[in-house]
């Protein structure tokens, strides 16, 4: 029997198998380089493709549909999309008691499918041989494996993921590949242990392995911290204390790698060398970034700037579920879609959480110094202790100090399609709302024709923070010659995609209501009924009301005092076009079908809700890219779908 240490790397049979090992290591990261590159290729065709319809646009040429492909390179490569599309787009939701599980997407399936793929060949290439070394072969490839793999880990959980900035994707869309290498991670340093303890159980040589090799021991500790990070990472588990998860899961990973540094021989450290630097490199690029975001060393008094350190936050509760924090005196730009961390000392010392930027960005000619609103759903522990405050100190006035980081976040150029489509459920229209506002307010080129906005919300004081906004978006729409068509569904306990991270009931088990629809109209007021198939259906088209427009003035943005203000409130203009209240719930497929027909270009759906909305928007939009054949020669374009998914 060979003597054994650590990983196995250092027995005296590893010079026999480490040399195609390391083959295989390096083979690991041609495989991840080659993927990237790919992606980065795609991406430079992407934004190819963008210059150009922007270009046809500016330039007069192909006015009507700017969108649509013209030219063969291009055709083949929509063609490759609008199949890629298809195939990824799918995702099944069970209902019911199983609720709580989270499927993937069938495209991220597939990408997982084909990492176990390589990793399972990398494991079994030339290890399974029946002979005296079997189980030291095999175990000794595992580790091989399993250390190869921690640096992607790392590089995957990084909020300055260097992987995201080379491929143009932000690290929250990383973050699900992340925890599926961590469980592929945890499967082949499992598959390391086994064989090498089934060794020296054969051999009856545990015990003096153990005290022989003290290494062991924390390699079994390692193993133990990635089964607790595994379960404690699960859904239902994150949801039960989430601040803890996020505490805990960063003090594990430092740990995880200190025990793993001890465990690992000196010739493969170099591994731990690489995830230790991608996570040092993370830290130091968001020190950094807290610091400008937060640090000024000159007030800017033209914009009634009067805080070195921080911000001034404001918060709030404009009902019992909602609480709106504003942050002043912000000098930086953001997108549309894009989030921050919010960071609140006096509520919680120890948090950052992220929060979407609800306010659209208002360019300047000589400063920027706009306000950040955040539309936050009370749910429990952080948010719930916002709300606390903001009720308590509502009369007295409720100034905090914060402090924010980022923007994160990559969206894509909304402006380059020809229809969008705007599709959210309660605070989810804090994404969509600023995308509906830059169109409409950009100073370039866009090839934007028409925008459908769905909001869905179960109590109408929920929308109150939107309404307002949404009004005044019709009229500058309007005004500059864009179809927009908003409807607010206002769902009560009907929809089970609403507030999918509140309730996962089954969409069969709902309760409909009976369809109703409201008009909101100025000067009029009439009661029209109908009844088809014995079925009653009642259209109310009446005045906006009272309290909604009192609401909407309550918890409108406050105007600042400041350099950038160019007096830009609220138009004063009358929209012939009107909000379309409805009370039940949406039928998304027969949304998105109205404008996709509608559209000679391509179409974008971007959706912002619970698993269970984003799950039916993402099988809506390939049942109908499927039926239509999109670029496969009935002269259907392409539909693009972005989601963004409450994840906690």
């Amino acid at each position: 029997m060979s003597s054994m240490n650590g990983m196995g790397m250092d027995s005296a049979s590893s010079p026999i198998f480490r040399p195609y090992n390391q083959t295989l290591a390096r083979g690991y990261w041609y495989i991840i380089g080659g993927v990237v590159a790919f992606l980065l290729l795609l991406r430079g065709i992407e934004y190819y493709q963008i210059w150009a319809r922007l270009r046809r646009v500016r330039t007069r040429k192909s006015m009507l549909y700017p969108t649509k492909v013209d030219d063969l390179p291009m055709q083949v490569f929509a063609t490759a999309t609008a199949i890629t599309r298809e195939l990824s787009y799918p995702q099944p939701h069970p209902g019911g008691w199983l609720s709580f599980f989270r499927p993937l997407s069938s495209g991220r399936a597939i990408v997982i499918a084909c990492y176990w793929a390589i990793i399972a060949y990398m494991l079994t290439d030339r290890a399974i041989v029946n002979d005296a070394y079997y189980w030291e072969r095999v175990g000794f490839r595992g580790a091989w494996i399993s250390v190869t793999q921690v640096p992607l880990v790392y590089l995957l959980a990084s909020k300055s993921s260097f992987i995201g900035f080379i491929i143009g994707t932000s690290h929250e869309r990383l973050n699900w590949l992340h925890r599926w290498v961590s469980r592929t991670l945890l499967v082949s340093v499992t598959v390391h242990g086994f064989f090498f303890m089934a060794e020296w159980v054969k051999a009856n040589f545990v015990t003096l392995e153990l005290s022989m090799m003290p290494v062991v021991k924390y390699g079994l500790v390692a193993w133990g911290l990635l089964v607790w990070t595994f379960f404690t990472s699960l859904s239902p588990m994150r949801r039960l204390a989430y601040e803890f998860f996020v505490l805990q899961h960063i003090v594990t990973s430092a740990v995880f790698l200190w025990v793993l540094y001890i465990h690992v021989p000196s010739y493969a450290r170099y591994n731990i060398w690489f995830a230790i630097g991608a996570l040092l490199l993370d830290r130091a690029v968001r020190i950094v970034l807290l610091l400008i975001r937060n640090i000024r060393i000159r007030r800017a008094k033209s914009c009634g700037a009067t805080q070195k350190i921080g911000h001034q936050v404001e918060l709030q509760a404009s009902c019992s579920e909602i609480v709106v924090i504003t942050i002043k005196d912000v000098h930086l730009s953001w997108k549309a879609g894009q989030h921050m961390y919010l960071w609140l000392p006096r509520l919680g010392p120890l948090e950052s959480h992220p929060f979407t930027i609800a306010s659209p960005y208002k360019k300047a000619e000589e400063c920027h110094c706009n306000q950040i609103q955040f539309a936050v759903r009370v749910q429990s522990g952080f948010s719930k202790r916002i709300h606390r405050y903001a009720m308590k100190t509502q009369e007295t006035g409720n100034s905090l100090t914060g402090f924010i980081a980022g923007p994160y976040g990559t969206p894509p150029s909304w402006e380059a399609y020809e229809s969008l489509i705007l599709i959210s459920a309660s605070t989810g229209a804090s994404f969509a709302m600023p995308i509906l506002e830059s169109i409409l307010a950009s100073r370039t080129t866009i090839c934007t024709q028409r925008i459908h906005f769905l909001l869905a919300v179960r109590k109408r004081s929920h929308i109150d923070f939107y309404v307002q906004r949404l009004n005044t978006a019709l009229s500058h729409a309007e005004a500059r010659g864009i179809e927009l068509k908003v409807e607010i569904a206002i769902t009560s306990d009907a929809s089970s995609f609403v507030e999918s991270e509140e309730s996962d009931k089954s969409i069969d088990d709902e309760k409909h209501l009976q369809p109703e629809h409201v008009v909101e109209n100025l000067g009029e007021e009439k009661i029209v009924e109908s009844k088809q198939d014995k079925e009653e259906t009642m259209i109310h088209v009446d005045s906006i009301s009272a309290s909604s427009l009192t609401s909407s003035r309550r918890t409108a943005p406050v105007v600042s005092k400041c350099c950038c203000d160019n007096g830009e409130g609220p138009s004063g203009i009358e929209s012939s076009r009107q909000i379309v209240y409805s009370y039940q719930r949406p039928d998304i497929a027969t949304f998105i079908r109205g404008p996709v027909e509608a559209t000679g270009g391509e179409t974008s759906v971007a959706v912002c809700g619970g698993k269970s909305l984003v799950a039916t928007v993402r099988n809506a939009v390939a049942s109908l890219s499927d039926e239509r054949a999109v670029h496969k020669g009935t002269g259907a374009q392409g539909i693009h779908l972005h989601v963004e998914e409450y994840c906690f």
